[in-house]
């Protein structure tokens, strides 16, 4: 081997040791990066306010003072309001909340005494001219009342052999202390107000009433079940739809058999699209496997709206069903890849969102119009946003790491 080949063999030794170091300094340089992402997101979670999660627990206890800080805020859900102009804003003129005409009205009537009805210049008797009023709005608390049912019991006078005892409705509970209004008010309470059974005891000790928190937690689940009839036909009406929406979301159960307290179940939440025909179903499974999707659509023909998790490519592949995207979990990626960038510092999430909020704006502006209108607007303004935001991505792609926050948003 002479010098020269000697000499050209060594170069491309240093070339080849270049460039793995190079590959080992972009390898350790990307994932600098993504620690310095993970760290922002990490702080902003913890320390940081989030505009799409819901109000806090301590908000329970100064609503009024919010309420009325955040007044030009809350009254842009008042479309219909009068324009007040204000010095540096404005501001939607809240409405006088008025009492509908079908409210029970109770009259009190206020007069004057036989001595006040005497008028003091010259003794005669007043007459009643007319008259104002004024109305408010009162409740009246809760009352509880037991119900005793009382079966009369009849014999026959000539003979001992007839007997017979009057027979009472059906309960939903028989031999329990729950009527079917009690039952009623507590499912209320709980699914649609929110209210957990131990407040609930509360409330009822208040009422000067004991209950026990267990004897409530049984009297839901046999309520669960006499209501599965009407599930099954709510299941039937959401598989005629052309369109369901469905999620999936993590729940905690404690004592669950064969798992940690610690672990996670799911809530799987069907939704119809159709405002003539609403429903909403809420099914527990303890996984998020892919074959509880599966089951809840199976025999279904047409599209569901979904988020990005993989879980549902089986049974849309199998029944050939429309998949179609959420917007808002897309945004919702690039709204992380906002927050992990440096500060102050404008990126590629912030132009996706700045696209995906004109699509809200367009969504805004024609939600009370025909949904035939609705069609010919995003056709003629909304698409070319999305055909533009496509391109955009596309070209995006080929420049970012896939595991960066912003790669991540990218790919979803």
């Amino acid at each position: 081997m002479n010098s020269t080949t000697h000499l050209a063999l060594e170069v491309q030794q240093l070339r080849d040791e270049l460039s793995r170091h190079e590959e080992l300094l972009a390898n350790k340089q990307l994932r600098i990066q993504q620690l310095e992402e993970m760290l922002r997101s990490f702080t902003h979670r913890q320390f940081g306010a989030s505009s799409e999660k819901n109000p806090d627990q301590h908000h329970l206890f100064n609503e009024a003072e919010t309420d009325t800080e955040l007044e030009a805020e809350t009254a842009s859900s008042c479309d219909t309001d009068e324009l007040v102009t204000i010095p540096l804003h404005q501001r939607k003129k809240q409405k006088r909340v008025s009492i509908p005409d079908w409210i029970e009205r109770e009259e009190i009537i206020h007069d004057l005494t036989d001595a006040e009805k005497i008028c003091p210049h010259d003794g005669a008797t007043l007459n009643c001219i007319g008259e104002e009023s004024h109305e408010q709005l009162d409740i009246i608390p809760a009352q509880i009342k037991a119900l005793r049912h009382i079966r009369k019991k009849y014999a026959c006078p000539c003979c001992d052999g007839y007997l017979i005892t009057a027979s009472k409705p059906k309960q939903p509970i028989e031999k329990s202390i729950a009527s079917p209004g009690l039952l009623a008010h507590i499912i209320l309470s709980k699914y649609a107000d929110a209210l957990p059974l131990y407040r609930q005891i509360d409330i009822f000790k208040r009422l000067g009433i004991e209950l026990d928190r267990t004897s409530l937690a049984n009297w839901m689940i046999r309520c669960g079940e006499l209501l599965q009839p009407l599930i099954n036909l709510l299941h039937d009406q959401l598989m005629v739809q052309s369109v369901i929406h469905m999620d999936e979301t993590p729940v905690q159960v404690l004592g669950e058999p064969g798992k940690t307290a610690q672990s996670q179940s799911y809530m799987w939440v069907m939704a119809s699209a159709s405002i003539s025909s609403p429903a909403i179903l809420f099914h527990y499974s303890p996984n998020r496997s892919q074959t509880t999707p599966t089951h809840l659509l199976d025999e279904y023909q047409g599209a569901i709206m979904v988020d990005g998790y993989e879980g549902y490519r089986p049974v849309c592949d199998a029944q050939s069903l429309t998949r179609l995207g959420c917007w808002a979990h897309a945004r919702r990626k690039f709204v992380e890849a906002q927050r992990a960038q440096p500060k102050n510092k404008q990126g590629r999430a912030d132009y996706a969102l700045a696209q995906i909020q004109k699509l809200y704006a367009i969504e805004k502006q024609i939600k009370d119009e025909p949904p035939d209108k609705r069609y010919e607007v995003r056709h003629s303004r909304a698409k070319p946003i999305v055909d533009h935001l496509k391109q955009w991505l596309e070209k995006s792609l080929l420049h970012v790491a896939p595991k960066t926050a912003i790669g991540k948003a990218l790919v979803y």
